[in-house]
């Protein structure tokens, strides 16, 4: 008998192993097409998964300081919550209107703002401007989006008509710079990229004007490269434009953030590589697309340049192929 059992318990160990591998297996192949949804395109940075995960404000000594509290402390005054100063420190005065304005919503009153408050707020944002609705542009519309400022403005017959706080891409991640087109538009494009997209006609990635599931970020430097938006405001502006609306993106192609050229080689994509491209095609070296992509045509053009210049044997454009382009 105790054979016969010790049998049984073997057949039921290997059988519930067996059932256990095959419960994994489907589990990993079931997620796999939702996984392939958030994998980066090469060349596409914006297209990596723009959900990132934002730190929570809570009451610290010292008091958490950045331009995440200045955008609860600005939704909070404009839904009356609050009326202290807009100082970005997150003290007694926007605690308690926190703490107020998730009593009046039906949330613990903890003073702790978590993503499920932020979106919140979204919300409570957006009904208020559902009464405030702007009507369209009355003239011919293009967009201005200045890096420096993080504000995206339209524009009606080239006057400035609304300007929106936006969250242009970091310093790994830079915005591209220089004179661009709509592309395509779409609504709930993809995970992480809020309830609108506007894609631009950038020629070495994927990049574009969008809504975001993370609206503290808003007016500072978080994307990888698009230009995020709140929801509420990318759903106004996005009816105004279509395919072909210009949009001028404002900046400094070499510096960006920090004052900081970098060094670039072959495969080298961006603004930066684009105005390199203008200036040795100026000076008779490139006769290839200007296009931000450095192929073989750029290649050769560098290697070139650099010795007629005298400079040293190498394919990289550096602080010396810089000075002697006149971009330094």
């Amino acid at each position: 008998m105790a054979k016969q059992l010790k049998a049984n318990y073997a057949l039921l160990f290997t059988t519930g192993c067996i059932f256990a591998i095959v419960v994994v297996v489907l589990m990993v192949l079931s997620t796999k097409p939702v996984q392939a949804a958030n994998v980066a395109i090469p060349g596409c940075p914006c297209y990596q998964t723009e959900q990132e995960a934002e730190r929570e404000l809570t009451a610290t000594q010292p008091a958490l300081k950045g331009d995440d509290v200045i955008q609860v402390q600005e939704r909070l005054k404009q839904l009356d919550f609050y009326h202290g100063l807009i100082d970005g420190i997150y003290g007694p005065a926007t605690i308690a209107a926190v703490k107020e304005f998730q009593k009046s919503h039906g949330l613990e009153p903890d003073g702790v703002v978590e993503e499920f408050v932020w979106q919140e707020l979204d919300q409570a944002q957006f009904a208020l401007g559902a009464h405030e609705k702007t009507p369209p542009p009355p003239g011919e519309v293009s967009i201005v989006v200045d890096t420096y400022r993080r504000k995206l403005t339209v524009m009606s017959d080239g006057e400035p008509y609304k300007q929106y706080p936006v969250a242009p891409g970091k310093y790994k991640t830079p915005t591209p710079i220089g004179n661009f087109k709509v592309l395509r538009k779409a609504a709930h494009w993809g995970s992480g990229f809020g309830t609108r997209w506007i894609g631009l006609t950038v020629p070495w990635g994927t990049y574009g004007i969008h809504g975001t599931n993370n609206p503290g970020a808003i007016g500072s430097y978080a994307s990888h490269g698009c230009i995020r938006m709140n929801n509420r405001n990318v759903e106004e502006i996005y009816p105004w434009v279509k395919p072909g609306t210009p949009v001028i993106l404002i900046g400094n192609p070499f510096r960006y953030q920090p004052s900081q050229y970098r060094t670039m080689r072959r495969d080298e994509r961006g603004s930066d590589v684009m105005e390199v491209q203008l200036r040795l095609q100026r000076l008779g070296y490139y006769t290839g697309p200007i296009d931000g992509i450095w192929g073989g045509g750029m290649e050769r053009a560098v290697l070139q340049f650099r010795e007629n210049k005298g400079l040293a044997k190498g394919n990289a454009v550096d602080y010396a192929v810089y000075q002697a382009l006149g971009l330094q």
